[in-house]
Protein backbone atom coordinates (compact mmCIF):
# COMPACT_ATOMS: atom_id res chain seq x y z
CA UNK A 1 0.00 0.00 0.00
CA UNK A 2 1.09 3.29 -0.91
CA UNK A 3 1.64 6.47 1.49
CA UNK A 4 -0.75 9.24 0.60
CA UNK A 5 0.57 12.78 0.81
CA UNK A 6 -0.95 16.11 0.40
CA UNK A 7 1.98 17.58 -1.50
CA UNK A 8 5.30 15.84 -2.54
CA UNK A 9 7.67 18.18 -3.92
CA UNK A 10 10.03 17.07 -6.69
CA UNK A 11 13.20 19.05 -5.99
CA UNK A 12 15.28 20.84 -3.09
CA UNK A 13 16.11 23.86 -4.22
CA UNK A 14 14.92 27.17 -3.33
CA UNK A 15 11.70 26.75 -4.79
CA UNK A 16 10.96 23.33 -3.80
CA UNK A 17 12.15 24.35 -0.42
CA UNK A 18 10.28 27.35 0.65
CA UNK A 19 7.15 25.46 -1.34
CA UNK A 20 7.57 22.68 1.15
CA UNK A 21 7.53 24.90 4.60
CA UNK A 22 4.32 26.69 3.11
CA UNK A 23 2.63 23.86 2.37
CA UNK A 24 3.50 22.19 5.92
CA UNK A 25 3.46 25.21 7.59
CA UNK A 26 -0.31 25.04 6.39
CA UNK A 27 -0.96 21.60 8.13
CA UNK A 28 -0.51 19.21 4.87
CA UNK A 29 1.02 16.72 4.87
CA UNK A 30 4.48 16.79 2.73
CA UNK A 31 7.39 15.15 1.39
CA UNK A 32 10.49 16.54 -0.60
CA UNK A 33 12.80 14.28 -2.93
CA UNK A 34 15.95 15.03 -4.83
CA UNK A 35 18.85 13.37 -5.90
CA UNK A 36 21.63 15.65 -4.81
CA UNK A 37 22.09 17.13 -1.93
CA UNK A 38 19.53 19.56 -0.37
CA UNK A 39 20.19 23.26 -1.31
CA UNK A 40 19.72 23.72 -5.07
CA UNK A 41 22.19 25.37 -7.83
CA UNK A 42 21.89 28.58 -6.56
CA UNK A 43 23.48 27.78 -2.91
CA UNK A 44 25.57 25.09 -3.79
CA UNK A 45 26.59 24.56 -7.50
CA UNK A 46 25.53 28.10 -8.75
CA UNK A 47 25.07 31.71 -7.23
CA UNK A 48 26.42 31.96 -3.76
CA UNK A 49 29.78 29.73 -4.65
CA UNK A 50 30.55 31.82 -7.48
CA UNK A 51 30.04 35.03 -5.57
CA UNK A 52 32.31 33.02 -2.95
CA UNK A 53 35.51 32.55 -5.85
CA UNK A 54 34.23 36.34 -6.75
CA UNK A 55 35.29 38.52 -3.44
CA UNK A 56 38.96 37.05 -4.36
CA UNK A 57 38.98 38.06 -7.83
CA UNK A 58 37.08 41.44 -6.63
CA UNK A 59 40.35 42.16 -4.13
CA UNK A 60 43.26 41.12 -6.77
CA UNK A 61 41.50 43.89 -9.41
CA UNK A 62 40.61 46.19 -6.48
CA UNK A 63 44.11 46.26 -5.68
CA UNK A 64 45.50 46.35 -9.36
CA UNK A 65 43.11 49.40 -10.66
CA UNK A 66 44.82 51.13 -7.73
CA UNK A 67 48.61 49.89 -8.17
CA UNK A 68 50.41 53.14 -8.17
CA UNK A 69 47.62 55.05 -6.72
CA UNK A 70 48.23 54.34 -2.87
CA UNK A 71 48.49 50.41 -3.31
CA UNK A 72 51.97 48.64 -3.80
CA UNK A 73 53.18 45.43 -4.25
CA UNK A 74 51.80 42.59 -5.49
CA UNK A 75 48.68 40.56 -4.95
CA UNK A 76 47.61 36.91 -6.38
CA UNK A 77 44.81 34.03 -5.73
CA UNK A 78 45.43 30.69 -3.75
CA UNK A 79 43.49 28.75 -5.42
CA UNK A 80 43.21 26.10 -3.15
CA UNK A 81 42.81 28.73 -0.27
CA UNK A 82 40.01 30.81 -1.89
CA UNK A 83 38.07 27.32 -2.74
CA UNK A 84 38.16 26.41 0.88
CA UNK A 85 36.54 29.53 1.70
CA UNK A 86 34.32 28.47 -0.83
CA UNK A 87 33.14 25.41 0.96
CA UNK A 88 33.18 26.75 4.63
CA UNK A 89 29.76 28.02 3.30
CA UNK A 90 28.72 25.73 0.68
CA UNK A 91 29.63 22.54 2.66
CA UNK A 92 26.91 22.98 5.58
CA UNK A 93 23.97 23.74 3.48
CA UNK A 94 22.22 20.44 2.96
CA UNK A 95 22.25 19.51 6.31
CA UNK A 96 21.04 22.93 7.27
CA UNK A 97 18.34 22.88 4.99
CA UNK A 98 16.97 19.07 5.47
CA UNK A 99 17.15 20.25 9.30
CA UNK A 100 14.95 23.16 8.54
CA UNK A 101 12.59 20.65 6.51
CA UNK A 102 12.47 18.27 9.13
CA UNK A 103 11.75 20.85 12.07
CA UNK A 104 8.88 22.46 9.68
CA UNK A 105 7.38 18.35 9.47
CA UNK A 106 8.60 17.91 6.07
CA UNK A 107 9.48 14.28 4.94
CA UNK A 108 13.00 14.36 3.24
CA UNK A 109 13.86 12.20 1.03
CA UNK A 110 16.71 11.37 -1.12
CA UNK A 111 16.49 9.49 -4.59
CA UNK A 112 15.60 9.68 -8.32
CA UNK A 113 12.27 10.04 -9.00
CA UNK A 114 9.64 9.14 -11.74
CA UNK A 115 5.93 9.72 -12.20
CA UNK A 116 4.17 6.48 -12.92
CA UNK A 117 0.89 7.77 -12.53
CA UNK A 118 -1.32 10.69 -12.98
CA UNK A 119 -1.24 10.85 -8.75
CA UNK A 120 1.91 8.75 -8.70
CA UNK A 121 5.55 8.95 -7.85
CA UNK A 122 8.04 6.09 -7.76
CA UNK A 123 11.43 6.98 -5.63
CA UNK A 124 14.28 4.90 -6.19
CA UNK A 125 15.10 3.27 -2.36
CA UNK A 126 11.29 4.49 -0.98
CA UNK A 127 9.04 2.72 -3.34
CA UNK A 128 5.92 4.57 -4.45
CA UNK A 129 3.93 7.61 -2.94
CA UNK A 130 0.39 8.39 -4.16
CA UNK A 131 0.04 12.89 -3.91
CA UNK A 132 -3.01 14.97 -4.36
CA UNK A 133 -0.58 17.51 -5.53
CA UNK A 134 2.79 17.52 -6.88
CA UNK A 135 5.30 20.59 -7.39
CA UNK A 136 8.12 19.95 -9.95
CA UNK A 137 10.79 22.22 -9.15
CA UNK A 138 14.05 20.52 -10.75
CA UNK A 139 15.74 23.31 -11.55
CA UNK A 140 18.12 23.15 -15.01
CA UNK A 141 21.03 21.54 -16.36
CA UNK A 142 23.67 22.10 -19.07
CA UNK A 143 22.37 22.29 -22.35
CA UNK A 144 23.43 19.10 -24.55
CA UNK A 145 25.72 19.91 -26.79
CA UNK A 146 25.99 17.40 -30.06
CA UNK A 147 29.76 18.45 -31.63
CA UNK A 148 32.18 15.59 -31.56
CA UNK A 149 34.04 15.33 -28.27
CA UNK A 150 31.54 17.65 -26.61
CA UNK A 151 31.49 14.59 -23.63
CA UNK A 152 35.15 16.12 -22.98
CA UNK A 153 33.60 19.69 -21.49
CA UNK A 154 33.32 20.19 -17.52
CA UNK A 155 30.16 21.98 -16.67
CA UNK A 156 29.96 25.17 -14.22
CA UNK A 157 29.51 22.20 -10.91
CA UNK A 158 32.69 21.03 -11.99
CA UNK A 159 34.08 24.26 -12.58
CA UNK A 160 33.09 25.37 -8.76
CA UNK A 161 35.03 22.60 -7.50
CA UNK A 162 38.33 22.41 -8.78
CA UNK A 163 40.99 21.64 -6.43
CA UNK A 164 43.43 23.81 -8.43
CA UNK A 165 42.96 25.88 -11.84
CA UNK A 166 44.69 25.45 -14.90
CA UNK A 167 46.27 27.84 -16.89
CA UNK A 168 44.37 27.71 -20.05
CA UNK A 169 40.95 27.42 -20.00
CA UNK A 170 38.20 27.86 -23.00
CA UNK A 171 34.30 28.89 -22.31
CA UNK A 172 31.92 27.90 -24.61
CA UNK A 173 29.23 30.07 -25.29
CA UNK A 174 28.89 33.95 -24.77
CA UNK A 175 26.04 33.96 -21.24
CA UNK A 176 26.24 34.96 -17.67
CA UNK A 177 28.17 31.62 -16.82
CA UNK A 178 31.31 31.87 -19.64
CA UNK A 179 31.70 35.60 -18.79
CA UNK A 180 31.38 35.53 -14.79
CA UNK A 181 34.33 32.42 -14.95
CA UNK A 182 36.23 33.75 -17.22
CA UNK A 183 36.21 37.00 -15.06
CA UNK A 184 36.94 35.59 -12.12
CA UNK A 185 39.95 32.54 -13.73
CA UNK A 186 41.96 35.60 -15.52
CA UNK A 187 42.07 37.29 -12.26
CA UNK A 188 43.45 34.14 -10.87
CA UNK A 189 46.55 34.03 -13.44
CA UNK A 190 44.87 31.47 -16.38
CA UNK A 191 45.02 32.14 -19.80
CA UNK A 192 40.90 32.87 -20.76
CA UNK A 193 39.48 32.78 -24.27
CA UNK A 194 35.42 32.78 -24.48
CA UNK A 195 34.21 31.28 -28.11
CA UNK A 196 30.52 32.23 -28.82
CA UNK A 197 28.87 31.17 -31.66
CA UNK A 198 26.74 34.67 -32.18
CA UNK A 199 27.99 37.77 -33.03
CA UNK A 200 26.67 39.50 -29.97
CA UNK A 201 27.43 38.74 -26.26
CA UNK A 202 25.32 38.24 -23.63
CA UNK A 203 22.21 39.61 -25.39
CA UNK A 204 19.92 39.82 -22.48
CA UNK A 205 22.28 43.14 -21.83
CA UNK A 206 22.23 46.71 -23.05
CA UNK A 207 24.22 45.78 -26.00
CA UNK A 208 26.28 49.65 -25.28
CA UNK A 209 27.14 48.97 -21.96
CA UNK A 210 27.80 45.17 -23.22
CA UNK A 211 30.32 46.69 -25.57
CA UNK A 212 32.01 48.47 -22.26
CA UNK A 213 32.49 45.16 -20.21
CA UNK A 214 33.57 43.74 -23.22
CA UNK A 215 36.36 46.42 -23.74
CA UNK A 216 36.89 45.58 -19.67
CA UNK A 217 37.00 41.97 -20.28
CA UNK A 218 40.19 42.26 -23.10
CA UNK A 219 41.78 44.51 -20.93
CA UNK A 220 42.29 41.93 -18.42
CA UNK A 221 43.54 39.11 -20.65
CA UNK A 222 40.17 37.53 -21.78
CA UNK A 223 40.28 36.83 -25.72
CA UNK A 224 36.59 36.97 -26.67
CA UNK A 225 36.11 35.25 -30.23
CA UNK A 226 32.08 35.75 -31.80
CA UNK A 227 30.67 33.85 -34.44
CA UNK A 228 32.95 30.80 -33.46
CA UNK A 229 31.27 27.54 -33.44
CA UNK A 230 32.66 24.49 -32.08
CA UNK A 231 33.33 21.83 -34.23
CA UNK A 232 34.87 19.36 -32.41
CA UNK A 233 37.42 19.05 -29.19
CA UNK A 234 39.91 16.50 -29.01
CA UNK A 235 42.52 15.07 -26.32
CA UNK A 236 45.74 16.04 -27.42
CA UNK A 237 48.00 14.27 -24.39
CA UNK A 238 47.58 16.16 -21.31
CA UNK A 239 45.76 19.15 -23.41
CA UNK A 240 42.69 19.45 -25.00
CA UNK A 241 41.69 20.70 -29.40
CA UNK A 242 39.41 22.90 -29.75
CA UNK A 243 38.58 23.44 -33.11
CA UNK A 244 36.06 25.42 -33.92
CA UNK A 245 34.93 27.66 -37.49
CA UNK A 246 34.42 31.35 -37.64
CA UNK A 247 33.23 32.95 -40.68
CA UNK A 248 33.73 28.98 -42.77
CA UNK A 249 37.33 29.15 -41.73
CA UNK A 250 38.14 26.50 -39.35
CA UNK A 251 40.92 27.43 -36.00
CA UNK A 252 42.20 25.54 -33.11
CA UNK A 253 42.57 26.46 -29.72
CA UNK A 254 44.80 24.32 -27.44
CA UNK A 255 43.46 24.83 -23.78
CA UNK A 256 43.84 22.84 -20.17
CA UNK A 257 40.32 22.79 -19.66
CA UNK A 258 36.92 23.50 -21.92
CA UNK A 259 33.71 24.83 -19.96
CA UNK A 260 30.12 24.32 -21.05
CA UNK A 261 28.73 27.77 -20.59
CA UNK A 262 26.38 27.61 -23.66
CA UNK A 263 23.34 27.45 -21.74
CA UNK A 264 21.06 25.41 -19.86
CA UNK A 265 17.85 23.72 -20.16
CA UNK A 266 14.86 22.47 -17.96
CA UNK A 267 16.13 19.52 -15.34
CA UNK A 268 12.61 17.33 -16.79
CA UNK A 269 13.49 15.04 -19.09
CA UNK A 270 14.05 12.39 -16.37
CA UNK A 271 10.92 12.30 -14.61
CA UNK A 272 8.83 10.34 -17.58
CA UNK A 273 6.36 13.50 -17.42
CA UNK A 274 4.04 11.82 -19.91
CA UNK A 275 3.63 8.83 -17.28
CA UNK A 276 1.40 11.52 -15.68
CA UNK A 277 0.13 13.02 -18.47
CA UNK A 278 2.12 16.01 -18.45
CA UNK A 279 2.48 18.11 -21.30
CA UNK A 280 6.11 19.84 -22.06
CA UNK A 281 7.04 22.80 -23.59
CA UNK A 282 10.06 24.40 -24.48
CA UNK A 283 11.41 21.94 -22.70
CA UNK A 284 10.35 22.37 -19.26
CA UNK A 285 6.59 21.62 -17.81
CA UNK A 286 3.92 23.73 -19.75
CA UNK A 287 1.57 25.46 -17.40
CA UNK A 288 -1.09 27.72 -17.17
CA UNK A 289 -0.46 32.25 -15.78
CA UNK A 290 -1.11 30.18 -12.23
CA UNK A 291 2.00 27.73 -12.66
CA UNK A 292 -0.61 24.59 -12.58
CA UNK A 293 0.14 22.10 -15.58
CA UNK A 294 -1.78 22.34 -18.44
CA UNK A 295 -2.54 18.58 -18.35
CA UNK A 296 -2.77 17.33 -15.05
CA UNK A 297 -4.49 19.63 -12.58
CA UNK A 298 -2.57 17.38 -9.59
CA UNK A 299 0.46 18.81 -11.00
CA UNK A 300 2.11 22.62 -10.60
CA UNK A 301 6.00 23.63 -11.47
CA UNK A 302 8.23 26.33 -10.42
CA UNK A 303 11.34 28.01 -11.13
CA UNK A 304 13.69 26.44 -14.41
CA UNK A 305 11.52 23.73 -14.51
CA UNK A 306 8.32 25.70 -15.91
CA UNK A 307 7.61 26.44 -18.77
CA UNK A 308 6.59 30.52 -17.23
CA UNK A 309 7.40 33.82 -18.54
CA UNK A 310 9.61 33.67 -15.36
CA UNK A 311 13.32 34.60 -15.95
CA UNK A 312 15.73 31.29 -14.55
CA UNK A 313 16.47 33.25 -11.91
CA UNK A 314 16.91 32.71 -8.17
CA UNK A 315 14.64 34.75 -6.98
CA UNK A 316 11.87 34.01 -9.49
CA UNK A 317 11.90 30.25 -8.76
CA UNK A 318 11.55 31.11 -5.17
CA UNK A 319 7.99 33.09 -5.57
CA UNK A 320 6.51 31.09 -7.68
CA UNK A 321 7.19 28.10 -5.74
CA UNK A 322 5.66 30.13 -2.61
CA UNK A 323 2.51 31.38 -5.12
CA UNK A 324 2.07 27.59 -6.76
CA UNK A 325 1.93 26.51 -3.26
CA UNK A 326 -0.52 29.40 -2.13
CA UNK A 327 -2.78 28.44 -5.22
CA UNK A 328 -2.77 24.51 -4.27
CA UNK A 329 -3.54 25.19 -0.61
CA UNK A 330 -6.22 28.02 -1.57
CA UNK A 331 -7.46 26.28 -4.98
CA UNK A 332 -6.77 29.46 -6.42
CA UNK A 333 -5.62 31.30 -10.00
CA UNK A 334 -3.08 33.77 -9.07
CA UNK A 335 -0.39 34.83 -11.55
CA UNK A 336 2.94 35.84 -10.92
CA UNK A 337 3.74 39.60 -10.90
CA UNK A 338 6.82 39.54 -13.01
CA UNK A 339 7.21 43.10 -13.05
CA UNK A 340 10.50 44.79 -11.80
CA UNK A 341 12.72 41.36 -11.70
CA UNK A 342 16.06 42.81 -12.26
CA UNK A 343 19.04 40.13 -13.96
CA UNK A 344 22.71 40.50 -12.99
CA UNK A 345 25.91 39.21 -14.47
CA UNK A 346 28.83 39.23 -12.17
CA UNK A 347 31.56 39.90 -13.93
CA UNK A 348 34.19 42.79 -12.91
CA UNK A 349 32.24 44.74 -12.17
CA UNK A 350 28.96 44.15 -12.49
CA UNK A 351 26.59 44.23 -15.48
CA UNK A 352 22.86 45.01 -14.06
CA UNK A 353 19.42 45.60 -15.94
CA UNK A 354 15.45 45.97 -14.60
CA UNK A 355 12.54 46.41 -17.14
CA UNK A 356 12.69 46.82 -20.84
CA UNK A 357 15.85 47.02 -23.32
CA UNK A 358 15.97 49.90 -25.13
CA UNK A 359 14.55 48.49 -28.21
CA UNK A 360 12.32 47.02 -26.19
CA UNK A 361 11.00 50.17 -24.86
CA UNK A 362 10.60 52.23 -28.51
CA UNK A 363 8.76 49.48 -29.78
CA UNK A 364 6.20 50.42 -26.82
CA UNK A 365 5.99 54.69 -28.10
CA UNK A 366 8.07 57.61 -27.46
CA UNK A 367 10.74 56.96 -25.06
CA UNK A 368 13.29 58.89 -23.30
CA UNK A 369 17.01 57.17 -23.03
CA UNK A 370 19.55 58.85 -20.63
CA UNK A 371 22.91 57.48 -21.18
CA UNK A 372 25.56 58.31 -18.57
CA UNK A 373 29.08 57.38 -19.16
CA UNK A 374 30.10 57.19 -15.56
CA UNK A 375 33.81 55.99 -15.60
CA UNK A 376 35.05 59.61 -15.30
CA UNK A 377 32.17 59.90 -11.72
CA UNK A 378 33.79 60.00 -8.57
CA UNK A 379 32.14 57.07 -7.59
CA UNK A 380 34.37 55.09 -10.51
CA UNK A 381 37.42 57.63 -9.67
CA UNK A 382 38.18 56.62 -5.90
CA UNK A 383 38.40 53.28 -7.01
CA UNK A 384 40.72 53.51 -10.11
CA UNK A 385 37.71 52.03 -11.91
CA UNK A 386 38.14 52.50 -15.74
CA UNK A 387 35.05 51.34 -17.43
CA UNK A 388 31.12 52.51 -16.41
CA UNK A 389 27.70 53.68 -17.76
CA UNK A 390 23.99 53.55 -17.28
CA UNK A 391 20.99 53.80 -19.79
CA UNK A 392 17.43 54.57 -18.11
CA UNK A 393 14.83 54.40 -20.49
CA UNK A 394 11.56 56.49 -19.28
CA UNK A 395 8.44 57.00 -21.10
CA UNK A 396 6.71 59.97 -22.15
CA UNK A 397 5.08 60.63 -19.15
CA UNK A 398 8.45 60.03 -17.08
CA UNK A 399 7.62 56.28 -15.77
CA UNK A 400 10.85 54.65 -15.76
CA UNK A 401 10.56 51.55 -17.99
CA UNK A 402 14.04 50.72 -17.87
CA UNK A 403 17.32 50.78 -15.96
CA UNK A 404 21.01 49.08 -17.24
CA UNK A 405 24.04 49.65 -15.47
CA UNK A 406 27.63 48.83 -15.65
CA UNK A 407 30.32 49.48 -12.51
CA UNK A 408 30.84 48.38 -9.60
CA UNK A 409 28.46 47.84 -6.75
CA UNK A 410 25.56 48.66 -9.80
CA UNK A 411 24.25 44.83 -8.38
CA UNK A 412 22.99 47.09 -5.26
CA UNK A 413 22.17 50.19 -7.23
CA UNK A 414 19.92 48.16 -9.88
CA UNK A 415 17.66 47.48 -6.62
CA UNK A 416 16.71 50.76 -6.60
CA UNK A 417 15.46 51.15 -9.81
CA UNK A 418 13.42 47.33 -9.68
CA UNK A 419 11.76 48.78 -6.75
CA UNK A 420 11.32 52.29 -8.90
CA UNK A 421 9.88 49.96 -12.21
CA UNK A 422 7.50 47.64 -9.71
CA UNK A 423 6.05 50.58 -7.70
CA UNK A 424 5.70 52.51 -11.17
CA UNK A 425 7.66 55.56 -9.91
CA UNK A 426 8.81 58.45 -12.46
CA UNK A 427 12.15 59.84 -13.41
CA UNK A 428 11.00 63.30 -11.03
CA UNK A 429 9.62 60.40 -8.01
CA UNK A 430 12.88 58.63 -8.07
CA UNK A 431 15.27 61.84 -8.17
CA UNK A 432 14.05 63.52 -5.30
CA UNK A 433 15.04 60.21 -3.05
CA UNK A 434 17.59 61.74 -0.97
CA UNK A 435 21.03 59.67 -0.74
CA UNK A 436 23.40 59.03 1.50
CA UNK A 437 26.84 60.56 0.80
CA UNK A 438 29.41 60.18 -1.14
CA UNK A 439 27.16 56.37 -2.52
CA UNK A 440 26.62 55.49 -5.57
CA UNK A 441 22.97 55.96 -4.57
CA UNK A 442 23.72 59.54 -4.68
CA UNK A 443 25.01 59.58 -8.31
CA UNK A 444 21.46 58.46 -9.04
CA UNK A 445 20.34 62.03 -9.75
CA UNK A 446 22.73 62.54 -12.66
CA UNK A 447 21.74 59.76 -14.48
CA UNK A 448 18.87 61.19 -16.20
Amino acid sequence: MTETLDLIVIGAGMAGINAAKKAAGAGWSVAIVDELPYGGTCALRGCDPKKMLRAGAEAIDAARLLKGKGVAGDTRIDWPALMEHKESFTDPVPENMEDGLKQAGVKTLHGSARFTAEDRLGIEGHGEFTFKHALIATGAKPRPLGFPGADRLIDSTEFLNLPNLPERIVFVGGGYISFEFAHIAARAGAEVTILDHGKQQLKMFDPDLVDMLLERSRAVGIEIIANAAPDRIDSAGDMERVTYSVDGKSHVKEADLVVHGAGRVPAVDCLDLSAAGIEAEHGGVKVEEWLQSTSNPRVYAAGDAAASPGKPLTPVAVFEGKIATSNMLKNKQTAPDYTGVPSVAFTIPELARVGMLEEEARETGDVEVSFADTSNWFSQKRLGETHAGAKIISDENGKILGAHMFGPDYAELINIFSLAIKLGLTVDQVKTMPAAYPTGASDIGSMF
